[in-house]
């Protein structure tokens, strides 16, 4: 389910990147379940997303992917669109403290890591 939703603010790199999003400059979303908010930070699993076990983590600075690498983790950082060095570290820290839930949800949603 798709829908258009508000002009996105980053349009430069939505296209290419990002396979729900139009270049014409508009934001388009499917059901994400957030599984995680903390601190501005929003983390969402996509129910029809692909191996290994990732999230993205979504934030008024920018977008990131890491991998979580379940179930013992580290999480590692796959993609990165605007997040600055300290906000990743930062949710890199947020993501170590809630790996397992992490895990959990992906196998929930997913079936599997």
């Amino acid at each position: 389910m798709k829908r258009k939703g508000p002009r996105c603010p980053h349009a430069e790199w939505q296209h290419r990147d990002f396979p729900l999003s139009q270049p014409l400059g508009f934001c388009y979303t499917a059901v994400m379940p957030t599984v995680l908010r903390q601190d501005g930070l929003r983390i969402v699993i996509y129910p029809n997303d692909h191996r290994p076990a990732h999230i993205h983590a979504m934030a008024a600075s920018g977008e990131a992917v890491f991998v979580l690498h379940c179930p013992d983790g580290p999480p590692s950082l796959r993609e990165n669109y605007g997040f600055n060095q300290p906000d990743l570290g930062r949710v890199l820290a947020i993501l170590k403290a809630h790996l397992s839930a992490l895990c959990g949800k992906w196998e929930e949603i997913h079936g599997h890591y």
